[in-house]
């Protein structure tokens, strides 16, 4: 713990805040998210199609709008749009606490939705430009906190939503507000680095010209969707593992009790682990490997629970608890342990590969395409686990997330070797398509 005070007190103050400020971000976000669509579906007793329309409508809104927001960041300069995402979202939350109707409740989740496309490429090229050379030890501290604020957020909610869910909007809508203010007035301006382009990125030429130049740049493009597969493993935290408990556990406080350790390991883990591992990697591996290893061990992550479907289902209560809780666990564990190793050489490979231009429209352009595939990786795996439990074939969501992983994991392996993932000339050739290998 003291090693991990001192490196954050080795940088600069903007990047300090930037990482507490993510922490806060998350705390407010979930401690009101997990909750929401049982406020709709009880309190306000709307229909299923209609919770997961609004709910739907938030992460459109963000998905689709990340190119946009990181576009502006690069044009207009990072603080303005982490303060104007934090304030939009204030009003967003506070409003899904206040209203009833349907008009309204949209509004307000696209709101919540549009303010994180605003906030989170800004502050990711934001911490990039002032963690210079140390953007990967950075970026790992910056896990650090985007965990533990996942983590502590949904325990508070559920402390607010206990007395009642408009609690719970209104005190994190106060939350983004108290962090509005805060950076208003402490996180220093800063802008993209301003590098001549004969392409004309930084130009007045409109949005077209830039985002161009991006979608020429190749190298960035394929690492972008080698590393949809990441993002798609990652989240069975949410999806699929917690079904698997349910499955095996049933519907009781038993199977949340699982549910609730196998996010708790999630978190924990990485707040204790993660910048040991990043400095473990750094020193023995470069980057490119590192991403390789990292895709490896989600892969990995869902063997113990391809090698639990080849035994029986204990008959006790512990057994069976057991046997829901394991599996997942461990699972969960080892997603964990993968996005530590991936994770701070990803962001860091990102700046890389925009050529140090345009940083925040390249992190908007990646979460877009990568939010592309988690929808459709989500969609295809909820179709294998729906087929698994109809056909008998237990075993077909844990191959096909395997498969997936290592399908990642060699694409990665064929960029790094290629040099794909090395870092770009500042020169305007560097975004002409990449030659075959």
């Amino acid at each position: 713990m003291r090693s991990t005070i001192g490196q954050i007190r080795s940088y600069e103050k903007s990047v300090q805040l930037l990482m507490v400020n993510q922490f806060t971000i998350n705390l407010g976000f979930y401690m009101l998210m997990p909750y929401l669509a049982a406020h709709l579906s009880g309190t306000l007793g709307l229909a299923g199609w209609t919770v997961g329309l609004i709910l739907g409508v938030r992460n459109f809104s963000q998905q689709g709008m990340f190119l946009v927001g990181g576009t502006l960041a690069d044009r207009l300069g990072y603080k303005p749009l982490i303060v104007a995402g934090c304030v939009l979202r204030t009003v967003g939350f506070a409003t899904l606490g206040l209203v009833q109707s349907l008009p309204a409740l949209l509004a307000a989740s696209a709101a919540t939705g549009l303010a994180g496309a605003l906030f989170n490429p800004a502050v990711r090229a934001y911490l990039a430009a002032d963690a210079g050379e140390r953007r990967v030890e950075a970026f790992a501290l910056f896990n650090v906190f985007y965990q533990a604020g996942i983590l502590l957020g949904p325990l508070v909610g559920m402390v607010l939503t206990g007395v009642d869910f408009r609690v719970t909007c209104l005190v994190s809508a106060a939350v983004f507000a108290v962090l509005s203010v805060v950076q208003m007035r402490s996180l220093p301006a800063r802008r993209a680095s301003e590098k001549p382009s004969a392409r004309g990125e930084g130009s007045q030429e409109g949005v077209l010209t830039p985002w161009r130049s991006i979608f020429r740049n190749r190298p960035f493009l394929l690492f972008a969707a080698a590393m949809i597969g990441s993002y798609v493993l990652t989240f069975q935290v949410y999806l699929a593992l917690p079904l698997e408990v349910r499955r095996i556990g049933g519907d009781g406080g038993a199977s949340t009790a699982a549910v609730a350790v196998l996010f708790a390991v999630s978190g924990l883990s990485t707040i204790v682990y993660q910048t040991r591992v990043t400095a473990w990697c750094t020193a023995r591996m470069p980057a490119g490997r590192a991403l390789v290893w990292g895709l490896l061990t989600m892969a990995t992550a869902f063997t113990p629970l391809l090698l639990a479907t080849a035994l029986p289902v204990p008959e006790g209560n512990v057994g069976r608890w057991l046997f829901a809780a394991v599996p997942p666990t461990l699972a969960a564990l080892l997603l964990a342990f993968g996005t530590m190793i991936a994770y701070p050489f990803e962001m860091d490979t990102i700046v890389r590969l925009s050529g140090d231009r345009l940083v925040a429209t390249h992190y908007g352009l990646y979460n877009t395409i990568c939010g592309i595939g988690i929808t459709i990786g989500n969609l295809l795996t909820g179709v294998a686990l729906d087929t698994a439990r109809g056909a008998g074939l237990s075993a077909l969501p844990w191959l096909s997330l395997i498969a997936l992983g290592l399908l990642c994991a060699a694409a990665l392996n064929a960029l790094h070797r290629t040099g794909r993932l090395a870092p770009v000339d500042h020169a305007p050739e560097a975004l002409a398509p990449a030659k075959s290998a």
